[in-house]
């Protein structure tokens, strides 16, 4: 699944690390997350959601 993780990071001046720390999970999940390789839990995409302030829907785009 396509994200705009690390755009939005970016834009908040956020590390992965700091970033990994306010969702509480590991910098590898959110380089994963960031690179593809590994889609988030629902809750975990509320949490981005809601951390960014954008709908999930302008987060992550389905690869069709």
């Amino acid at each position: 699944m396509k994200n705009r993780i690390k755009v939005l990071r970016a834009e908040m001046d956020l590390t992965q690390a700091q970033l990994a720390a306010k969702l509480e999970v590991s910098r590898q999940t959110v380089n994963a997350i960031e690179k593809g390789k590994f889609d988030p839990s629902l809750p975990l995409a509320f949490k981005l959601s809601h951390l960014f302030g954008k709908p999930i829907e302008e987060i992550f785009q389905n690869e069709i």
